[in-house]
C-alpha cells in the first residue's frame, strides 16, 4: 500500500483577523487551528506531515517545537495555492500519495478524508466538495451532463450560469504524488489575481484521462475556514457542541449542553452531572456519579467516584479521591492530592499540599507545602506560612491534629499526632504529639479610651 504524505497549506496572513498572531495560531478547542489539522493527519496514519508556512513563520514554527516530525517548507511569495505546493514538491516522496488540507480548517475529520486517500490509492483524484445554500465566493463544481467533474472555477472568473451552481470546492484534494507534480508544473497564472491555482489540477486530471472523484461533505461546518473572528467564534461553538455530545454519548448528563465547554479532553464515569458554565482545560478524568456544580473551570485534573464540586471552583494539576467535597469558592491549585472523604470548603485554597481521609479545611484557609493527615480539622483563616522570601518550607500535621481557627503556622514546623492549636495562634516551633499550643498575646483593656476624631477639613 502507498504510503500517505499529508501536505497543510498555511501560509495566509489573515488580515481580517486583524491581530498579530498568525491566523493558523489562533485558537479552537483550546489549541492552535494547526494543531487540529496535524492531529487529524496522524489519524490518518500519515507517514510525512508538511506544512507549506509563510507570514509569522517563526512564531508557527516555535508553537510546535515538541513535534519533531514535521517538515518545515516556506513560501516567502504568496502566488497562490499552486505555488505553495510547488514549494513542497522536494520534499514529497515520489511513490506516495499525497493529501493537501489546510491550516485554517480545523474540524475536518480522518474519517471524512480516508474514502479520498483510498481513491487517490487506486489510481484516481479525489475530491472533497461541499453544497452550500449561499456559494458566494467560493470555486465552483463544474460538472459535465453525466454528472463527471471537468473542473473547479473560481467565482471571479466564473459565467453567470456558473456562479448559480451551489456545489464548492473545499481545496482539500487526494491524488498520486507523481501526478501532482507534474500537473503543478503546468499551472498558469493567467487570470484575475495573476496566482496559481491548485484548483486548476482538475482540468489537467480531466485531459490527461485521470478519473475525478468527487465527495461531497455532510456537514458543511468541517470544511469551513477560518478568515475573521466571526468564523473563528462560529468554529467554537460548532466544536464545543461535538464535545458536548461525545460527552453525553458517555454517560455524563450535562444541565446545558450549550454551556459546557470542553478545551482538551474529558474521560468521564457513569451517571456524571455537569452544570452550567463549566470549562474543562487539558486532560480531565472524572469518575462514577460525579456531580460539578455551575461556573467551574477543571484543569489537568483527576476526580474520583462520587465527589461533589460545588459551584465558582477551580482545580488545576490535582487529583480528589472518591466521596471528596470541594467548594463553593475553592481553589485547588497543582500538586494538591486529596484522599477519599476529604471536605474542602468556601474560599480555601491549596497548594502543593496532600491531606489524608477525611480530614476537612473548611473556611477561608491557605494551605501550601504542607502534608496533612487522616482525621485533621483545620480552622477556618488558617495559613501555611511557607515562604519565606527566598525559599519554600514545609508544614507537617499529623492525623488528628486540630487547627484553631485564624492559626499561623511558620514553616517549617510539625503539629503532633493528635495536637491541638488554639486559635488565634502563631506556631514556628513543633507541637508534640497530644500537646496543646497557645501563643495568644495577653488581653489588655483600657478603660474609658477615647478614639482618636479626625480633624474636620476647612
Amino acid at each position: 500500500m502507498q504510503q500517505l504524505s499529508v501536505l497543510i497549506l498555511a501560509a495566509g496572513k489573515g488580515k481580517r483577523m486583524v491581530s498579530d498572531l498568525p491566523k493558523v495560531l489562533h485558537q479552537v478547542g483550546g489549541k492552535p487551528l494547526l494543531a487540529h489539522v496535524l492531529a487529524t493527519a496522524s489519524g490518518l496514519d500519515a507517514t510525512a506531515r508538511l506544512v507549506v508556512y509563510g507570514h509569522g513563520g517563526e512564531a508557527v514554527k516555535t508553537a510546535f517545537t515538541g513535534e519533531q516530525d514535521i517538515l518545515w517548507v516556506e513560501q516567502a511569495q504568496q502566488l497562490g495555492t499552486g505555488h505553495a505546493v510547488t514549494q513542497a514538491m522536494p520534499l514529497l516522496d515520489a511513490a506516495s500519495v499525497v493529501l493537501v488540507l489546510y491550516g485554517d480548517v480545523p474540524l475536518i475529520q480522518p474519517a471524512t478524508l480516508q474514502p479520498l486517500v483510498a481513491e487517490a490509492r487506486q489510481g484516481r483524484l479525489a475530491l472533497l466538495t461541499v453544497e452550500l445554500a449561499d456559494p458566494a465566493g467560493y470555486g465552483r463544481i463544474v460538472r459535465d451532463e453525466r454528472g463527471q467533474v471537468q473542473r473547479i472555477v473560481e467565482e471571479k472568473e466564473a459565467t453567470s450560469a456558473e456562479r448559480a451552481l451551489r456545489e464548492i470546492n473545499t481545496g482539500i484534494l487526494a491524488v498520486s504524488t507523481e501526478k501532482l507534480r507534474r500537473w503543478v508544473a503546468e499551472l498558469k497564472n493567467d487570470n484575475s489575481q495573476g496566482e496559481y491555482y491548485l484548483t486548476d489540477v482538475i482540468a489537467l486530471a480531466v485531459r490527461d484521462g485521470v478519473s475525478v472523484e468527487a465527495f461531497t461533505v455532510a456537514e458543511p461546518t468541517e470544511v469551513q475556514g477560518v478568515n475573521d473572528r466571526r468564523q473563528l467564534a462560529e468554529l467554537e461553538r460548532f466544536y464545543q457542541t461535538r464535545q458536548a455530545d461525545a460527552l453525553l454519548a458517555s454517560g455524563a448528563t450535562l444541565l446545558d449542553p450549550k454551556r459546557v465547554d470542553v478545551r482538551g479532553s474529558v474521560q468521564s464515569g457513569k451517571d456524571v452531572v455537569i452544570d452550567i458554565n463549566v470549562v474543562f482545560e487539558g486532560t480531565v478524568r472524572l469518575g462514577d456519579r460525579v456531580r460539578i456544580g455551575p461556573c467551574c473551570l477543571l484543569r489537568n485534573a483527576t476526580i474520583g467516584d462520587d465527589v461533589e464540586i460545588l459551584s465558582h471552583c477551580w482545580i488545576e494539576g490535582a487529583e480528589v479521591g472518591a466521596g471528596a467535597q470541594i467548594g463553593p469558592f475553592a481553589r485547588l491549585r497543582p500538586d494538591t492530592q486529596l484522599a477519599a472523604g476529604v471536605h474542602i470548603g468556601n474560599f480555601v485554597e491549596t497548594k502543593k499540599t496532600s491531606i489524608g481521609p477525611g480530614s476537612k479545611v473548611n473556611h477561608l484557609t491557605y494551605v501550601g507545602d504542607a502534608e496533612i493527615g487522616a482525621k485533621v480539622n483545620v480552622g477556618a483563616g488558617t495559613i501555611t506560612c511557607n515562604y519565606d522570601g527566598a525559599n519554600k518550607h514545609k508544614t507537617i500535621i499529623d492525623d488528628g491534629a486540630f487547627i484553631g481557627s485564624n492559626s499561623s503556622l511558620v514553616a517549617p514546623v510539625r503539629i503532633g499526632k493528635g495536637a491541638t492549636v488554639g486559635a488565634g495562634s502563631s506556631v514556628s516551633r513543633d507541637v508534640p504529639d497530644g500537646g496543646l499550643c497557645l501563643t495568644r498575646a495577653p488581653r489588655k483593656d483600657v478603660a474609658n479610651w477615647e478614639r482618636p476624631i479626625k480633624p474636620t477639613k476647612r
